[in-house]
């Protein structure tokens, strides 16, 4: 039997560590990081800079492409490119803290909000390496929308918009109103 107030027991609501699910959300985002690495890796090692290799005609193509810009690759060919690098590694950074500590604070369990983070903090870090090691970000999945080219992508990307996605998804669902603790 727990104490009144120790973690873990019914009074408090917390939960021991091994008890709550930051440790596995931290593997979702480990996961992401893995295998956007093992792609950009793959990519790189198999395709040359600009080169494709067709999957589905006129519809996806795996690519080599560097993005030293931000998403769509606004400012890849800014006057300066070294300010840009700062800016965008910096917000990656600070996204990547922010993220951390939601995680931390919300990681008692899973929910939309909590597994969209875990993608999103997963596909940061993963740019996130590509810019601090590279100075530009792997892009690699070119996908074509009838006749109209999207601008090439990585798992990191996909991650972090799928995790979006979860977000707006969750802040269109009805939220359930908070249960005030039960006296005893």
């Amino acid at each position: 039997m727990t104490a009144p107030n120790s973690p873990g027991s019914p009074r408090t609501g917390l939960r021991p560590w091994g008890a709550r699910r930051l440790p596995w959300l931290l593997l979702i985002s480990a996961l992401v990081l893995f295998f956007d690495r093992l792609t950009k890796n793959l990519v790189a090692a198999h395709i040359a800079l600009g080169s494709a290799i067709p999957v589905i005609p006129r519809v996806l193509r795996i690519t080599h492409w560097t993005n030293s810009g931000a998403a769509f690759s606004l400012f890849a060919n800014s006057a300066s490119p070294h300010t840009v690098r700062a800016v965008l590694t910096t917000f990656g950074c600070v996204l990547v803290v922010a993220v951390f500590i939601a995680l931390v604070y919300l990681g008692n369990r899973f929910t939309l909000v909590t597994v969209a983070l875990a993608l999103v903090l997963g596909g940061a870090l993963g740019n996130l390496h590509d810019r601090i090691v590279y100075g530009s970000v792997v892009d690699f999945i070119e996908v074509h929308i009838f006749t109209y080219p999207w601008p090439d992508f990585n798992v990191a990307d996909s991650s972090i918009v799928i995790g979006g996605c979860l977000l707006f998804l969750d802040s269109l669902l009805p939220q359930k109103p908070a249960t005030p603790p039960a006296n005893s």
